[in-house]
């Protein structure tokens, strides 16, 4: 894995981009795009399994690890803005944009406002969302945050002893626990200390802001540009490629898409579709299986 890290200029402050994988001057770029509350290293047994043949950029979002600083607006618009200008300071004047959970989100609004820089779109366990009733409320947004991403959202206003406390509470987590004790394990033990920050009293704190987190999950669930993007990046020309996992966050059997669900958004005909054997929401950016099939849509 490369590791090197540069800040890109944006409104509002500085991201960091993480290179996690580095195919040598003029190779094709891959631009991962993380969940709602991870961070860039979360893509790098992505990274790893295009090695050699990609250069691999992953961002911190703002609000979010080293780019937590980066301040509002937070909405789904403005990542994809961000990451306009991490592509421009990368000097890719064309990237695969491969987009995990929130990511996948944000990653067709960039496809669908800036085809010209998205040579193919894929998304994983994400991208594509239901409709809500007209009366929702914010309220019952916040319910539906807490509901989705239980754990996840708790730990943001939580302190932590040590580094060491952090992992013993995700090792509890159903999903991501047994991934660190597999082939996962060292790659997403950095990814989670690169979350933590110290609280100044001693304790350690996630980085991830809750107000870009609240505003990110709600556009999620309720933007309309969002809800769209995917249909318009397809009439714009881009190759869109789509993989879900069949398991859910708490890798209950239930995942956030079947294929069900998947006739009833009605898709266009050209997105290609792939269920992920044997993955939850987590591991289909972690495990073998899931790595495989994200290369393969990548290099397809």
């Amino acid at each position: 894995m490369s590791d090197e890290s540069r800040r890109v200029a944006v409104p509002g402050g500085e991201l960091v981009v993480h290179r996690l994988a580095d195919a040598g001057p003029g190779s094709p770029v891959v631009l991962a795009v993380h969940g709602i509350t991870a961070n860039g290293l979360s893509m790098t047994r992505v990274a790893d399994a295009l090695a050699g043949q990609f250069t691999l950029w992953a961002p911190d979002l703002r609000g979010r690890a080293d780019s937590r600083e980066v301040g509002p607006p937070y909405s789904l618009g403005r990542h994809a803005e961000d990451l306009v200008a991490v592509l421009d300071a990368v000097e890719a004047e064309r990237a695969v944009v491969v987009g995990h959970s929130m990511g996948a989100f944000v990653a067709a609004v960039l496809a669908a406002r800036h085809p010209q820089r998205v040579s193919r779109l894929v998304l994983v366990d994400g991208g594509f969302a239901f409709p809500l009733a007209p009366d929702t409320t914010s309220a019952d947004i916040d319910g539906m945050l807490e509901a989705v991403l239980g754990p996840a959202m708790r730990r943001l206003s939580m302190t932590f002893g040590s580094p060491e406390e952090y992992l013993q509470f995700w090792a509890q987590h159903p999903a991501l626990g047994p991934a660190l004790s597999g082939p996962a394990g060292d790659d997403l033990r950095r990814y989670l200390r690169h979350d933590l920050r110290p609280d100044g009293e001693g304790g350690w704190r996630s980085s991830c802001v809750l107000d870009a987190v609240r505003a990110d999950g709600a556009g999620v669930l309720t933007d309309a540009e969002a809800h769209a993007a995917v249909a318009s990046a397809v009439a714009a020309g881009v190759d869109v490629r789509f993989c879900w996992a069949p398991r859910g966050l708490l890798d209950e059997p239930q995942g956030l898409y079947d294929e069900q669900r998947i006739a009833a958004l009605g898709l266009p005909a050209q997105v290609h579709v792939e269920q992920v054997p044997d993955v939850n929401h987590y591991t289909v950016i972690l495990d073998d299986a899931g790595t495989r099939a994200i290369a393969a849509a990548v290099l397809d």
